[in-house]
């Protein structure tokens, strides 16, 4: 395999040595021939990985890290002390190694194992770009994205709105969110979660709208304080490199200072919607 793809801004080649399955959403991010990557990943299918090389800078129950002389050195588990499966090493500024168990290797036809193999936020937060966990959708050209903790209600909301007010589901888990020509924008991101919906489409954002379950539909805009908190818990960074946080914390900053930020408490009928479209419209 040897894959050229474009997500936001970020143009990458994907080498392996051997076929590899790759998701249907990552698929609809082919980039043309022509397209020139600024970055390369070499996936390679191992019997077994190799041993750390770095220090240890950052453990979570999901992955350990380590920082090499060319890098970050990630270790990828599912939850399970020393299993891991996958190892994402970087070689240099432009190129990384990404290692598979053989016998996980079906598991890459899942796109949040895919995506956890590339590292995708770190080339993200480079380009001052942030991964909101949100249901992205699109009415009256402009996005609206729904945002809050899983189980919360995202996809529900995204679905009403399509229900009653015809808008067009986007993506129903996961939107990057970039700045082009003065405004910030909703783009397409090739991880969906359980929602299963991934689509293509860069929209301007109207609104963020933070959702709190209730018996009462209410919509009120969240101070500026409130909405980074708000913000901050759903984006994803690396929180153990102090310069990306802080770079995502100015670039969440910059987001709020130009797009406003709602909490919606809701229920799942169609008053949901009439009482925010009030509130945006």
């Amino acid at each position: 395999m040897n894959q050229i793809f474009k997500i936001g801004d970020f143009c990458f080649r994907i080498t392996t040595d051997e076929a590899i399955p790759v998701p249907s959403n990552f698929m609809k991010f082919t980039a043309g021939a022509d397209s020139k990557p600024v970055y390369t990943y070499h996936m390679h299918v191992v019997d077994q990985l190799s041993s750390p090389t770095g220090r240890l800078i950052a453990e979570r129950p999901n992955m350990r890290v380590y920082q090499t002389e060319t890098g970050e050195e990630r270790y990828l588990s599912d939850y399970t002390p020393d299993s891991f499966w996958g190892c994402y090493r970087e070689m240099s500024e432009r190129e990384a190694s990404a290692a598979i168990l053989r016998q996980r290797l079906p598991d890459l036809k899942f796109d949040t194992y895919f995506d956890a193999l590339l590292m995708l936020e770190k080339q993200m937060i480079r380009r001052d770009s942030l991964i909101l966990h949100s249901a992205y959708i699109v009415y009256q050209n402009e996005a609206i994205l729904f945002s809050a903790p899983s189980q919360t209600g995202k996809s529900t909301q995204a679905a009403l709105w399509e229900k009653y007010r015809h808008s067009f589901t986007v993506n129903g888990d996961r939107s990057l969110l970039r700045k082009l020509d003065g405004r910030w924008y909703a783009c397409s991101w090739p991880v969906c979660g359980s929602s299963g919906i991934c689509n293509i489409q860069d929209s301007p954002i109207r609104a963020i709208v933070m959702l709190r379950q209730g018996k009462k539909n209410s919509a009120s805009p969240l101070s500026a304080i409130q909405a980074f908190t708000e913000l901050y818990a759903q984006i994803t960074s690396n929180k153990w490199n102090r310069s990306f946080v802080e770079r995502a914390m100015d670039d969440l900053e910059n987001l709020i200072s130009s797009v406003p930020v709602w909490q919606l408490t809701c229920d799942i009928s169609e008053d949901a919607v009439k009482c925010l479209e009030d509130a945006l419209y």
